[in-house]
């Protein structure tokens, strides 16, 4: 998994700021499509934001952590029901400050 510090983490949460949710996630949970969608996303973008239709707050974090283990992605932001992750691509688009 990516790790960010904290200057990183303030960065692209500002990025994402006006980013609309690319992937959503519904009652099915986190099955094989939606996990190709999203590794699709980040290779794509590498910043996206998921949202969770479930109101479960522990099955969100669980999401996450999954998502960032499985696709060697950084959790960014976790706030209601969207969920933040950052993965660098071959050619990273975005620059992080140190």
């Amino acid at each position: 998994m990516t790790t960010l510090n904290a200057v990183q983490r303030r960065h692209l949460r500002s990025l994402a700021h006006q980013l609309h949710p690319v992937v959503m996630i519904g009652d099915a949970g986190l099955s094989e499509a939606v996990m190709r969608e999203i590794d699709l996303s980040l290779k794509a973008h590498e910043l996206i934001k998921i949202r969770v239709l479930g109101d479960d707050r522990d099955a969100r974090i669980a999401m996450l952590d999954r998502i960032c283990a499985d696709l060697n992605a950084a959790p960014v932001q976790h706030i209601g029901k969207l969920l933040l992750v950052y993965r660098p691509g071959e050619k990273p688009k975005l620059t992080l400050p140190k």
